[in-house]
């Protein structure tokens, strides 16, 4: 869940189109609208879609809405209770960020040591942004049956672990990474699909055997080895989360339609391979999996006509069905090295298994940044090729020469849209940041209660 702003430089500077006083530039290629005093390839801070900024921040720029006694607007544009970064159009042009210039951060920090290419959240103790969560603010988990719940689940830890079954990686934007990328590296570009991130895996168990307090003092003290025993179970879990409770399902209120496409693996996995995937469709008869969004909230008639007045991710599932897309198969030896899957090669094994794989989109050998945002900006927008009743999330760009799963997201604008629209009436996270939060709870929560 990491969330940055970028020092970075303003270019392709114009004139907005149905506003005098403003101008429209671009950062890491997304469309930024600014004031006539921005000049072309001034360095500033950038601010992505989908950020939240520090309120300390915005009251030194005035950034936060406020209208004299007469009700002209004296103040900024972002809401003080949200402090929100989202997608939008204003007068007609579409806006993808905040660009701020470098002034803007004197009180935090001494601007002449910033440099093109930075990133910044914190400085000097003050918060500058982090990622935007609708209601992570509000969270109370502290109460007696919060820490009993984690003490359970603490225990269980204890007793067994999976030292081979790995989380979930995020994937950072390719737009802020395009120097990751070596002339001659192999890419593949799959589609981005917006449902519920899973794992399952054919992987060791470890059963940690805890030892009376004088033994285990006694075997400290010999330097005496001991080994966990060992064996081979199937274990499926969250992008995070070990799912071992069915009925605890957090938002979704039980895990069951995610044992039903775990199952769909059992039996079939080689010893140690884990394979991630993404659910998509319905939990049950009635909850999808994603929230739905107003689309006459986006105030745009022509996508209100393509895709009618409600987006509902369904990717071709009639309510109470779902279906899985596997993105990512690694396989770990005795001893925890992992070897990672080349996308022909989880396409195989997805066809033995009987199960869907991300649909992919073109094959293509790196040699300019250029090209690859010029390939990347054609596949990201327009309808989901699945279902085609919504808009596409946008697309993955894989490397598969590396060692490691290496792999950057290319949002769609309109989509960025629709993620903000679903936030500001989210009164919690949705599901996949509530994963992140389960994590991020039962490590806060063990740390204060040293459990």
């Amino acid at each position: 869940m990491s969330y940055c702003a970028y020092i970075t430089r303003i270019k392709n500077l114009r004139k907005h189109t149905n506003a005098d006083k403003l101008l429209v530039g671009q950062c890491f290629g997304n469309n930024v609208i600014v004031s006539l005093l921005t000049e072309e390839g001034e360095l500033g801070i950038y601010f992505p879609t989908d950020g939240k900024l520090g309120r300390e921040y915005c009251i030194e720029n005035n950034l936060f809405r406020k209208k004299d006694k007469e009700g002209n607007n004296i103040g900024g544009f972002l809401d003080p209770e949200k402090c929100k970064i989202q997608a939008l159009k204003i007068r007609g042009e579409k806006s993808d960020g905040l660009f701020m210039p470098l002034n803007s951060l004197e009180k935090f920090t001494d601007v002449s040591t910033l440099k093109e290419g930075d990133t910044v959240t914190i400085l000097n103790g003050l918060k500058i942004c982090e990622k935007y969560i609708p209601g992570a603010n509000n969270r109370s988990y502290y109460g007696n049956a919060r820490v009993s719940k984690i003490n359970k689940r603490n225990e269980k830890t204890k007793a067994f672990d999976f030292p081979f079954f790995h989380e979930h990686i995020d994937t950072s934007y390719l737009a802020f990474n395009t120097e990751q990328f070596r002339k001659g590296d192999m890419c593949e570009i799959t589609l981005k699909m917006h449902g519920t991130s899973q794992r399952t895996s054919y992987t060791i168990k470890e059963n940690r055997r805890e030892l009376p307090c004088w033994i285990g003092k006694i075997v400290k003290k010999l330097h005496i080895e001991q080994k966990p025993k060992r064996k081979w179970i199937y274990i499926m879990g969250k992008r995070r989360v070990v799912v071992r409770d069915l009925k605890d399902g957090g938002f979704y209120g039980n895990n069951a339609f995610r044992l039903r496409h775990h199952n769909r693996f059992v039996g079939k996995l080689h010893k140690g391979e884990t394979v991630y995937y993404e659910i998509v469709g319905f939990v049950n008869d009635e909850l999808p999996i994603m929230v739905d969004c107003d689309n006459e909230k986006t105030n745009d008639k022509e996508f209100i006509r393509q895709f009618g007045k409600t987006t509902r991710f369904s990717y071709g599932c009639e309510k109470g069905e779902s279906e899985l897309y596997v993105y990512r198969m690694t396989m770990a030896n005795d001893d925890g090295y992992i070897v990672e899957y080349p996308y022909d090669l989880i396409k195989i094994r997805c066809e033995q298994i009987g199960v869907k794989y991300c649909p992919e989109i073109e094959r293509f050998t790196f040699t300019t940044i250029d090209d690859l945002m010029e390939r990347a900006d054609k596949h990201h927008d327009g309808a989901d090729p699945i279902g085609g009743t919504h808009v596409k999330e946008g697309i993955v760009v894989r490397i598969e020469n590396r060692e490691q799963f290496t792999a950057y997201k290319h949002k769609n604008w309109h989509f960025k849209v629709l993620e903000g629209i679903i936030k500001d009436a989210a009164k919690t996270p949705d599901m996949e940041e509530a994963q992140e939060l389960e994590r991020e709870d039962f490590n806060e929560i063990a740390t204060r209660y040293n459990i």
